[in-house]
């Protein structure tokens, strides 16, 4: 069988990239994706009053939670913060949850009142009756939360006052 003659304007055949190349440039941005799994966590930020967020301005977090060393969030902000991979999120001065009710079931640990809404994984605690609300997600991977509210809520209770008795 004849090969057909190439046209004279047709642009020249380029020469196959060898296999070898290609490997190497997936696996450098196999590399490079790994490399970027413990950079910053997002992490929203939430919009408190003036006053609410100096409350959180004020909280000395831990660099370690859980054996977990602290990471940078993006957007940055001193209302956030994270801890490991999966991250352990917190944001404070968020609003209240839109389920906490004067009957909601509350878990107290070392003076924190937390409220749980373990609907879904991962699992969002919000410290309550304080004067703000801290909102911590603790992913599946960390289960039981205790050890991460324990060590948060210490944060939590040398800067930010309790609200009156029976106000949540």
């Amino acid at each position: 069988m004849r090969r057909p003659a190439r046209r004279p304007d047709a642009p020249a055949a380029r020469p196959a990239r060898p296999v070898p190349a290609a490997a190497a440039a997936l696996a450098a941005l196999a590399l490079l994706a790994t490399g970027c799994a413990d950079g910053a966590v997002a992490v929203p930020v939430p919009s408190p009053d003036a006053m609410t967020a100096r409350l959180c301005q004020g909280l000395r977090l831990p660099e370690k939670v859980h054996g977990q060393s602290r990471r940078d969030t993006t957007p940055g902000s001193p209302l956030t913060a994270a801890w490991g991979s999966p991250a352990i999120a917190l944001r404070c001065g968020v609003p209240r949850p839109a389920a906490l009710l004067p009957t909601s079931q509350l878990s107290t640990i070392n003076g924190v009142d937390w409220f749980g809404q373990p609907a879904d994984r991962p699992v969002t605690w919000t410290a309550v009756a304080r004067q703000s609300y801290v909102e911590v997600t603790v992913p599946a991977k960390y289960s039981p939360p205790g050890d991460v509210l324990i060590e948060l809520g210490q944060a939590i209770t040398a800067t930010i006052p309790a609200k009156p008795e029976g106000q949540i």
